[in-house]
């Protein structure tokens, strides 16, 4: 009898694993080969000088050597970080604030549906239009400064492609506006699948909405915010499309607004393959670093 159960057992795990082969030979093709493809040529100089070939040479850790002593790297990592951090802050503030609201029974906030669907409509539209909008919203002579000069505040336009944090501010504005829908939808869902008994047995106790949120919301969401922050974050280090559409590509002014994949496209753009291979794998310890910095803290508070 017993011989049965386990060879039904070993056929139905059979099934398992072919049902994995595609999942497998997909993540193989796509991914795994790319990662080594992309750690081998980090290791070699391999780049195009003019109309000349250079590489591939084998130079070992050169490329990684030559990120960080150029000071670039590090000046387009902050540029990356300043520009996430001003997006995110608000982004999930916002998020938390509408979560609250639409799944607080209390409110009975009418057209749930309708502006649940408007919140999450930015999130359907591309980078490259967000971008190419407040190119035209922003320009010298666009109805932005049309307005703003008409209204008084300002007696000349005001050049915002031309100071740092105006254009790190419209970046960091795009990014909120095309993301804190799709927060706001994922915080609903943690905080629909807490228990409404907690709530009901903080009200009978006398706590206030604050601090039921505070003391029950909050801390119950706390797997969905590590999600949220994880996910947001390795988006926010692979920012490209809108201040590479903002700026022309150029990260002006003064390259105050380059992020690292911008600089990564640049040297892929110059076919310089060694440099762009050692900056991915970089990018890559970052990403992996930084989550397990959020992931540990968030980790330690929970134990508390």
């Amino acid at each position: 009898m017993n011989n049965k159960k386990s060879s039904a057992v070993t056929s139905f795990n059979k099934w398992g694993y072919i049902f994995l082969i595609p999942f497998a030979v997909v993540f193989i093709i796509f991914q795994l080969v790319p990662l080594v493809s992309t750690i081998y040529n980090s290791l070699f100089e391999n780049y195009m000088s003019g109309l000349k070939h250079v590489g591939p040479n084998f130079v070992g850790l050169v490329n990684f050597a030559k990120l960080f002593t150029g000071g670039d790297f590090l000046k387009y990592f902050k540029n990356t970080m300043i520009m996430w951090v001003l997006g995110f802050v608000p982004q999930i503030l916002v998020s938390l604030l509408l979560g609250a609201w639409f799944t607080d029974p209390s409110l009975r906030l009418k057209g749930q549906r309708f502006f649940k669907t408007v919140i999450y409509l930015p999130n359907l539209i591309m980078a490259s239009a967000f971008a190419m909008l407040f190119f035209t919203l922003f320009a010298d002579s666009g109805p932005v400064n049309s307005i703003l000069v008409g209204l008084g505040i300002f007696k000349t336009p005001f050049k915002f492609m031309s100071n740092v944090w105006s254009v790190r501010g419209l970046v960091a504005l795009m990014n909120f506006l095309m993301w804190f829908g799709n927060t706001t939808i994922l915080l609903m869902a943690g905080m629909m699948g807490i228990d409404s008994s907690l709530f009901e047995a903080a009200e009978v106790d006398g706590a206030t909405s604050t601090q039921i949120f505070f003391t029950i919301t909050l801390p119950l969401l706390r797997p969905i915010l590590i999600y949220v922050m994880i996910t947001s974050l390795i988006g926010g280090l692979q920012m490209f499309d809108v201040p590479q559409i903002l700026t022309n590509g150029t990260g002006d002014p003064v390259r105050t607004s380059m992020t690292l994949i911008m600089y990564l496209n640049k040297h892929l753009y110059s076919k310089n393959y060694g440099m762009a291979g050692a900056l991915s794998v970089i990018l890559l310890i970052i990403t992996g670093i930084l989550s397990m910095i959020i992931f540990k803290a968030t980790a330690q508070k929970e134990v508390k």
